[in-house]
C-alpha cells in the first residue's frame, strides 16, 4: 500500500508522538508498503529519506504543555500538495483535533483517512467550545484508532464515536542490548544492602512540570543525603544550569544532566542506571519511555497515573509510588536499590511484559486497520480542495 502519514508535531525537538511515528513508518517499510510522512520542521532540518518538511512550527501551550505546532496558509499549501502528488490508498492522520497538519490534511483530502489519537486529558470547556469546528475534519475519518484506554475515553468524552485500541509500539530489539555511557558503571553495580550508592535514570522534558522531574530531585534531596554514592543521570530537552541550581550545593556534583542525547546514547543511558524512575503527573495516554526502559530490562519505578499502571501490569513489570509524592520515591528507590533480587525480578517482568508492544505485531493491528478502510474505496486519497 502507499501510506501517507501526517505528523502534528515538530520533528525537530523529539517526543513520544513523533517517535511513534518514525517507528511505524520504518515497520510499514519493512513489510514492504511505501510511506512519506509530512511534518512541522525548519527547511533544513536533517530528516529520514520517508520524511517531508510541511514548513517551520511555532510553539502553541497544548494538553499542559508546549507543543510545536504548524497551521497556516504555507503549511495548508505543503500538505495539499503532498497529497496530490503522493496518491496514497490511506492516508493516516495523527492527533486529527490538534491545531496542526493532522487538521489541514483532514480538511484538504478526500479518501479513506484513518485516525490515530494519542492525548489524553480530562474534558475541558475550551475542548467542548471547539468540537463542533473539528468535526468537519473529523466526520471524514472513516477509521479510528486509540493508543490506549486512557486517549479513547478523551476520544469519546470531547469528540464523539470510538476507536479500536492499538497501543503504542516500541522497537524492542533496539533497546536491549547496549554498553553504558562512559564514566557510568551499568546496573547492577549497586553495592547490595549498602545503603551507599546506585544510579537513578530519568528521561524526558525537564522544563514541562507534569514530567515531574521535581517530584524526583526532592526525593534525591532526601535519598542522597543517606546514600553518599547515590547518583542521578538525566536525559532530555531543557535548561541544564536550572536543573543542577534546583539540587543542594553539596548535592550537585552527584547530578549529571545529558541534555538532548542521540538515540544511540538513549539507549545507553537506560543501561547505565539501577533504577530507571518516571515520576510523571499525568497527561499520559501510554508512557513511551517505560516500554523503551522495560525493553532494556531497566528497573522501573513509576508514579501510580492509570496509563503507567496498565503499561506495568499492575506493579508487576514495575514497582509503583503515589504521584507526587517525593518521600515515597525517596522510600520507594531506596528499598530497590538495597534489592538487588527485587530488581532483577521487574527486569524479567518487564521484558516478557514489552513483546506485547513490538512493532513486529503493532504494525501489522495498523495494516489490518488501513486494509479495513480501504476496502471498496474508489481510487487513491486525492485532494478536495484542488491542485
Amino acid at each position: 500500500m502507499k501510506v501517507g502519514i501526517v505528523c502534528p508535531y515538530t520533528w525537530d525537538v523529539p517526543g513520544g508522538v513523533q517517535q511513534h511515528i518514525g517507528d511505524l513508518a520504518e515497520a510499514l517499510i519493512a513489510l514492504g508498503h511505501h510511506v512519506s510522512v509530512i511534518t512541522p520542521a525548519d527547511d533544513d532540518a536533517e530528516l529520514p529519506p520517508y520524511v517531508v518538511s510541511a514548513g517551520r512550527a511555532v510553539p502553541v501551550p497544548y494538553n499542559g504543555s508546549v507543543a510545536r505546532l504548524a497551521f497556516g496558509f504555507l503549511s495548508a499549501g505543503r500538505v495539499r500538495r503532498w497529497i496530490n502528488e503522493g496518491g496514497f490508498d490511506v492516508l493516516h492522520v495523527h492527533e486529527p483535533a490538534a491545531p496542526s497538519l493532522g487538521l489541514l490534511a483532514c480538511w484538504a483530502a478526500d479518501g479513506p483517512i484513518v485516525g490515530t489519537f494519542h492525548a489524553s486529558h480530562v474534558k475541558s470547556r475550551a475542548m467542548s467550545v471547539t468540537a463542533p469546528i473539528l468535526q468537519s475534519a473529523l466526520e471524514k475519518i472513516t477509521g479510528r484508532i486509540a493508543v490506549s484506554e486512557a486517549a479513547r475515553t478523551t476520544l469519546v468524552e470531547h469528540l464523539g464515536g470510538d476507536a479500536v485500541l492499538i497501543p503504542n509500539g516500541v522497537a524492542t530489539e533496539r533497546y536491549a542490548m547496549a554498553a553504558p555511557l562512559p564514566g557510568w558503571p551499568g546496573r547492577g553495580d549497586a553495592p547490595p544492602g549498602s545503603g551507599d550508592g546506585g544510579v537513578l535514570g530519568f528521561l524526558g522534558r525537564m522544563d514541562e512540570p507534569r514530567k515531574g522531574l521535581h517530584v524526583l530531585l526532592r526525593a534525591f534531596e532526601i535519598l542522597g543525603r543517606r546514600r553518599p554514592g547515590l547518583r542521578l543521570l538525566l536525559a532530555g530537552p531543557g535548561d541544564a544550569d536550572d536543573v543542577v541550581s534546583r539540587v543542594s550545593p553539596e548535592l550537585r556534583d552527584r547530578v549529571a544532566v545529558l541534555g538532548l542525547v542521540s538515540e544511540q546514547d538513549k539507549v545507553r543511558a537506560y543501561h547505565s542506571v539501577d533504577v530507571f524512575v518516571a515520576p510523571n503527573l499525568g497527561g499520559e495516554s501510554f508512557g513511551i519511555v517505560l516500554a523503551e526502559a522495560m525493553s532494556a530490562g531497566a528497573p522501573i519505578l513509576a508514579s501510580d497515573i492509570e496509563a503507567f499502571d496498565r503499561v506495568l501490569r499492575g506493579g508487576r513489570a514495575g514497582a509503583m509510588f503515589p504521584v507526587g509524592d517525593h518521600e515515597a520515591l525517596a522510600a520507594a528507590a531506596g528499598e530497590l536499590l538495597d534489592d538487588p533480587a527485587r530488581r532483577k525480578q521487574l527486569s524479567a517482568e518487564a521484558r516478557a511484559a514489552v513483546r506485547d508492544y513490538d512493532w513486529s505485531a503493532v504494525a501489522r493491528d495498523v495494516v489490518r486497520v488501513y486494509e479495513t478502510v480501504a476496502f471498496g474505496a474508489a481510487g487513491v486519497v486525492e485532494s478536495g480542495l484542488g491542485a
